[in-house]
C-alpha cells in the first residue's frame, strides 16, 4: 500500500517522467520483495511479480491494438468515416465533439470498451490534424464516454461479464443483458454534459501549429478526363475545395481537359483538393510509375520536402523544363516561396510557373531510394517531418482484419456443435494479436516500421502498473481492505453501504484492475447483504458500476494507457479532468440504485 501511495504521488506531482516513475517502482517492488518475500514464498518470487508486466498479456493486448490502429492509419481505412465526422466538425466544433461522445456511448453497449476506442484513435487524430479540435480535448472525453457505455449491458466489458459471473456462482439470479442498461441511460444524462462542457476545459491545449505558421505550397492543379473540373463550370465545384485552397488568376467559364490551374494551400489541404476534385497536383504518367512501383517493390510512398541550395542546378529554371520527374522519378508536388529580401522580385517562365530559387521549399512525391537520389543529385536539404502517403490499396483489408478481429472477441467465430450454432468467442488478447500478425502478413504494417505504433512510455507504465495490481493482490493488501470495510458498513444505513462499496471498489480499480476489484468486491458485497439482510442485487451492481468507473489514472483501464501518446496526456491530467466524475457518478449512481430498489 506504501508503494502504490508513493508511486501515485510522484505521478500527480509531475516533477519526473511517468516512465521514470515507472521503472524505480518496478526496481523498489523487486528489490524490496527479495529482502522480504511474500509469506510462503522465496526471494526470486518478486523479480517474477516485478518484471512480469512485460510478459503479461494485457500487455501485449495493448500492444497489438496499437498496431492494429496503426493499420487502419497508414493505409486510410478510415477515411470515409473521418470525413463525415470532420464535416460535422465544421460545422460547428461543439456539435461535432457531442456526435463523437454519443457515437462513443452507444458503440460501446455492445462491443468491448477497448476495440472502440482502437476504431475511434485515428479518426479523432486524423479530425485534430485538421486542426478542428485538439485532440487531447477529445481523447479523453469520448474515452470516458466509451467507459461509460460500456457498465450499461453485462456484455459491455469483460469486467461485467466477470461481476455477473461471480455473482451467479455465489447463488444470485442472472443479470439480463439490459437489466441495469436504463440506471446508466439515466447516468449519462448527468455525465454526457460534463464530457462536452467541463471536461475539454480542464485538459491542455495540444492543438497543431495554425495553418498561418505552416508552410504554403504553390502547384498547378491538372483537369483530367475523369476530374470533376472537366467541362464544368469553375463557380459549381468552388464550394467543394476544403479550407485554406487559394485560387491564383481565378478562371473563367468552362474548364478544359488538360487545363492547369494555379492553385496554393498547406500539404493537406492540397491533396484533399486533389481527391475531392480528382485532378493531379503532378504530370499523371509520374504519378502513375510511382504508384507502380510502390506496388511491385513493396516499398511506401513519401512526401517530403526538401530546400534548394545555392549549388542546385534547379537554380532560376521552372519545374516544367527541369527535368525532374525524368530523371528521378519523383514528382514535385508544390513550391513554398519563403519571404525576400526587400526588392527582390519572383520572376516567371513563359509557362506562367515561378522560376525556383535557392531557399525554396520544395514539396516531392516518391519512393524513398528516389528521393535520396533526387535529393543528392541536384543538391537539395532534406527537411525533417516526411510523412508516408495512405496505403489506400490496402485500406478494405485493414479495415476487413480490424472488423474480424473484433467480431471474435466480440460475437465469436461462427460454430456449430450438436445443439446447433454456438459461436466459439475469443479473448481480446488472441483477437488482437492474430490481429497485428494478419497487418504484418498482409503488408498492411511494415514490421520494420512497428516501433511508430508503439510507445516506451505506455509499455513501461503498464508493466509497473501490473506489478502494482499483483502486489497489492497477493500480499494481502486489498483483502484485508475488504475485511476492514465489511467491518465498518455493519453500522451504517443502507444507502451509505451502498456507496462506500462502490466508492471502495472504484479506489481499487483505478490503482489495481478492474478483476481485482472485482473478484474481491463481490463477495464482500454479497456477504454484506446477507449480513445485514439487504437485496444483494443493488450492492453487486454497485461492486459492477465501481469497477468501471476507471477514469481517474491511466493505469486504470487499457484504452486509458491507449490514448495516452496520442492525446500527449500526463498523470495529472487523469487526475484533475477524471476525479471530479468520480465523484459525481459515485454520489449519482448511488442515489439511482438506493431509488430503484428502495432502499
Amino acid at each position: 500500500m506504501a508503494v502504490t501511495i508513493a508511486m501515485f504521488v510522484g505521478f500527480a506531482r509531475g516533477r519526473f517522467p511517468e516512465e521514470i516513475i515507472s521503472l524505480i517502482t518496478i526496481a523498489v517492488i523487486g528489490v524490496g520483495l527479495y529482502f522480504a518475500p511474500l509469506e510462503g514464498g522465496k526471494p526470486t518470487d518478486g523479480l517474477a511479480i516485478a518484471f512480469g508486466g512485460f510478459g503479461h498479456s494485457a500487455l501485449i493486448t495493448i500492444c497489438a491494438l496499437m498496431i492494429l490502429g496503426r493499420g487502419l492509419v497508414v493505409t486510410g481505412a478510415l477515411e470515409p468515416f473521418a470525413r463525415v465526422l470532420e464535416s460535422v466538425f465544421r460545422y460547428n466544433s461543439q456539435l461535432g465533439l457531442l456526435t463523437a461522445l454519443m457515437l462513443a456511448f452507444s458503440m460501446s453497449m455492445f462491443v468491448n470498451d477497448t476495440p472502440v476506442m482502437v476504431l475511434l484513435i485515428p479518426i479523432i487524430v486524423a479530425i485534430a490534424a485538421k486542426g478542428l479540435m485538439a485532440s487531447s480535448k477529445i481523447l479523453m472525453p469520448v474515452n470516458t464516454a466509451v467507459l461509460l457505455g460500456g457498465m450499461s449491458t453485462t456484455i459491455g466489458t469483460s469486467t461485467n461479464i466477470l461481476v455477473v459471473t461471480i455473482a451467479a456462482d455465489l447463488g444470485m439470479k442472472a443479470f439480463g443483458v439490459f437489466q441495469f442498461t436504463p440506471i446508466i441511460l439515466i447516468a449519462g444524462l448527468v455525465a454526457i454534459p460534463y464530457l462536452w462542457l467541463v471536461m475539454p476545459r480542464m485538459l491542455r491545449d495540444n492543438s497543431v501549429v495554425p495553418d498561418k505558421q505552416r508552410r504554403i505550397f504553390h502547384t498547378r492543379l491538372r483537369v483530367g478526363a475523369s476530374s470533376l473540373l472537366s467541362g464544368a463550370d469553375f463557380a459549381s465545384v468552388k464550394g467543394r475545395l476544403p479550407e485554406g485552397i487559394t485560387f491564383h488568376d481565378m478562371p473563367e467559364g468552362t474548364l478544359q481537359l488538360d487545363q492547369r490551374l494555379h492553385i496554393s494551400g498547406t500539404h493537406e489541404a492540397l491533396e484533399e483538393a486533389a481527391r475531392a476534385l480528382k485532378g493531379e497536383l503532378a504530370p499523371t504518367w509520374v504519378i502513375d510509375r510511382i504508384r507502380r512501383i510502390s506496388k511491385a517493390q513493396g516499398e511506401d510512398i513519401v512526401a517530403v520536402e526538401m530546400t534548394v541550395t545555392s549549388d542546385s542546378r534547379l537554380v532560376s529554371r521552372a519545374l516544367a523544363s527541369s527535368g525532374i520527374a525524368d530523371l528521378y522519378g519523383v514528382a514535385v508536388l508544390g513550391i513554398h516561396r519563403p519571404a525576400r529580401v526587400l526588392g527582390e522580385r519572383d520572376t516567371y517562365a513563359a509557362t506562367g510557373d515561378l522560376h525556383i530559387l535557392e531557399g525554396d521549399v520544395l514539396l516531392v512525391m516518391g519512393i524513398e531510394e528516389d528521393l535520396n537520389s533526387f535529393a543528392e543529385g541536384d543538391g537539395l536539404l532534406r527537411l525533417e517531418g516526411a510523412r508516408e502517403l495512405p496505403r489506400r490499396s490496402k485500406a478494405v483489408l485493414a479495415g476487413s482484419i480490424m472488423l474480424g478481429a473484433i467480431a471474435t472477441a466480440s460475437l465469436g467465430l461462427p460454430w456449430f456443435d450438436a445443439n446447433g450454432y454456438a459461436p466459439i468467442k475469443l479473448p481480446i488478447a488472441i483477437s488482437a494479436l492474430a490481429g497485428a500478425i494478419a497487418m504484418f502478413v498482409t503488408g498492411c504494417v511494415k514490421f520494420d516500421r512497428v516501433g511508430r505504433a508503439l510507445s516506451a512510455k505506455v509499455i513501461v507504465l503498464i508493466a509497473a502498473s501490473l506489478a502494482i495490481g499483483r502486489v497489492i493482490d497477493e500480499s494481502g493488501a486489498a483483502e484485508w481492505l475488504g475485511q476492514a470495510l465489511s467491518l465498518g458498513l455493519a453500522y451504517l444505513p443502507p444507502a451509505l453501504v451502498l456507496s462506500a462499496i462502490m466508492l471502495f471498489v472504484t479506489v481499487l480499480t483505478n490503482f489495481a484492475s478492474n478483476a481485482t476489484a472485482a473478484t474481491i468486491g463481490t463477495p464482500i458485497a454479497f456477504s454484506i447483504a446477507n449480513q445485514l439482510g439487504l437485496p444483494p442485487e443493488p450492492l453487486v451492481l454497485a461492486v459492477l458500476f465501481g469497477c468501471n468507473l476507471s477514469f481517474a489514472t491511466p493505469i486504470a483501464y487499457q484504452s486509458n494507457l491507449l490514448i495516452m501518446s496520442e492525446g500527449g496526456y500526463e498523470f495529472s491530467d487523469y487526475v484533475r479532468a477524471g476525479v471530479p466524475l468520480v465523484a459525481l457518478m459515485v454520489t449519482v449512481l448511488s442515489a439511482l440504485l438506493v431509488l430503484w430498489y428502495g432502499l
